[in-house]
């Protein structure tokens, strides 16, 4: 009975050792057969994307036969196996980004096409039969069936679909260079051949950002648009991809940034230093698709708290479509240094927030250690959970108390006596600390509503990192100090965690004036919207009915 015991937990023990160790060998095998895979040809003009896993049956668009493991392009979809992809690069033409004006016509990619599509000659579903079969123009993202692919349909002018009056047309681009050419640039008389209603959108996308999301989105708007229109911002500068504005018309550019709060500040100051230099007359309304970890600035515009995946690419340019042009106050935020009159001030940008204090604390923190692992901080839940662990860490250490002794506080020139508080935060805008409505509180006293473009800054206190958290879900109200057009904040001594939009340093004395800047043009989306974005709408409801009543 011992003997059959023994060898029934040796079994056990070699099953459970066979259960651990399976999955991590499948796991390295297929690691090695992935870096044994011969080199996919980068010659051509295709963006091939190589994978493993295809969404549902795909086939290659060279042989027909159904792939396991191959490549797809980003822009114009075509699929092919790792032994014909040399072949479809010659077969084949990419997405054109640029073409003779005369060349309008239908770009048709056989096979693949999307899920639950219909043709556009008898209504009926396309693509579902098991084998390389109909037809998607990579343009207007009609589908056709094979029986139903007419000889007129091959040579007809295309019109570029829904997304018509976003995508900048290669012959556009074409007009452009001959425009050039011929030493004149009336770009203005050139789109207005292309109709009131064309408000070319430039995409960019941020891949380090949140969730990494960013590489998915910029494959799919490559899909939709132009290729020419997206750009990745880990390859390129904002300054670089907005010279395409010099391109085009006045007063109608939208650009849709997918990337967190400090994202979009870089992209502003972009747009800023352009006009400086004069190298454009046009102002770009601009969109947010936030992708970042707390995305405030996104929250109040009506954009959400955090984009999961849960919207179609397709649906999020209808809202840039429909979405409101509105300003947003940008704020200039110097720092002059106690006793270094040679060093200059540092000057920097603020569309959200300015804070010094347990909040600056947590940021700096975060940061710091992100920059030694950046690789550990690519989920949104993670990132939010290292916030909440050092927030804990500061309850008990407070590294910032007895704030009010070290600082003095100006509004609009008139000291202001400070209670015994750890943090002071400077507001442009409705959401701070990733969603919550910190002017309001409880909401249980009325003060008026903040706004993000009247030219007021809102200052409040906080007792600490646990007066934070009770803020956060409406358990306590802030310490109100008051509204200003300009802000100053002297540190007198000691080092303090100072932050503007996210971007934490250790401060030494100093002086911290804030000051009104500028406007952006930013555009607003009021369509459906989460119970948490409710209140962002009625504000921007209540802006737009005080602005008719004066």
């Amino acid at each position: 009975m011992e003997d059959v015991a023994e060898e029934k937990g040796w079994s056990l023990a070699a099953w459970t050792v066979c259960a651990v160790l399976l999955p991590v060998l499948l796991t390295f095998w297929c690691s090695v057969r992935r870096s044994r895979r011969r080199n996919i040809p980068r010659t051509g003009k295709h963006g091939w994307q190589d994978t493993d896993l295809f969404g549902k049956p795909t086939y290659c668009s060279v042989c027909g036969q159904h792939i396991l493991r191959g490549v797809y392009c980003r822009s114009c979809g075509l699929c092919a196996d790792e032994a014909c992809v040399r072949r479809a690069n010659s077969r084949f033409p990419c997405k054109e980004i640029v073409l003779r004006a005369e060349g309008r016509g239908h770009h048709w990619v056989r096979g693949n096409v999307p899920l639950c599509s219909l043709c556009s000659v008898c209504g009926q579903q396309c693509g579902s039969q098991p084998k390389l079969c109909d037809y998607r123009c990579i343009w207007c993202q009609r589908t056709v069936h094979d029986d139903c692919m007419q000889s007129n349909l091959k040579i007809e002018d295309c019109d570029f679909g829904e997304f018509k009056n976003l995508i900048i047309p290669p012959s556009y681009l074409s007009a452009v260079t001959q425009l050039k050419k011929g030493k004149t640039t009336d770009y203005e008389k050139l789109a207005s051949s292309m109709g009131k209603q064309w408000t070319p959108l430039i995409i960019l996308a941020n891949t380090r950002s949140g969730n990494n999301m960013g590489e998915a989105l910029l494959s799919e708007f490559k899909g939709l648009l132009n290729p020419i229109q997206v750009f990745d911002l880990s390859n390129v500068s904002p300054f670089q991809a907005l010279q395409l504005c010099t391109l085009l018309p006045d007063k109608s550019v939208k650009v849709l940034i997918c990337g967190g709060d400090g994202t979009v500040g870089w992209v502003l100051d972009a747009v800023d230093e352009m006009k400086i230099k004069g190298l454009q007359s046009c102002v770009p309304q601009v969109a947010v698709l936030p992708l970042g970890t707390g995305n405030d600035l996104a929250n109040t515009l009506g954009w959400g708290a955090g984009y999961a995946g849960d919207v179609l690419v397709e649906q999020i340019l209808r809202n840039v479509m429909d979405a409101d042009s509105i300003k947003l106050d940008r704020w200039k935020v110097q720092v002059t240094n106690k006793g270094y009159s040679l060093r200059k001030p540092k000057v920097l940008s603020m569309n959200n927030y300015f804070s010094v204090g347990p909040d600056a604390l947590m940021a700096l923190n975060f940061h710091t250690h992100r920059e030694k692992t950046p690789s550990l901080f690519s989920s949104r839940i993670v990132n939010k959970a290292v916030y909440f662990f050092y927030g804990t860490k500061d309850c008990l250490v407070q590294e910032c108390k007895d704030l009010n002794k070290k600082v003095e506080l100006e509004l609009d020139g008139e000291r202001i006596d400070l209670p015994n508080l750890e943090g002071i935060v400077v507001l442009n805008i409705g959401y701070w600390g990733g969603g919550c409505r910190l002017w309001e509180g409880m909401g249980d006293e009325p003060y008026p509503l903040s706004r993000y473009d009247d030219g007021l800054l809102e200052v409040v206190g906080v007792y600490g990192s646990f007066h934070c958290a009770q803020i956060q879900v409406k358990l306590a109200n802030p310490v109100r100090l008051g509204q200003a057009h300009t802000v100053r904040l002297i540190l007198k001594s000691s080092k303090m965690p100072m932050q503007v939009d996210g971007e934490p340093w250790a401060q030494g004395p100093c002086t911290v004036t804030i000051t009104h800047k500028t406007h952006a043009l930013m555009l607003y989306h009021s369509g459906e919207q989460t119970d948490d974005d409710a209140s962002s709408g009625s504000d921007h409801e209540k802006h737009e009915q005080s602005d008719e009543d004066m």
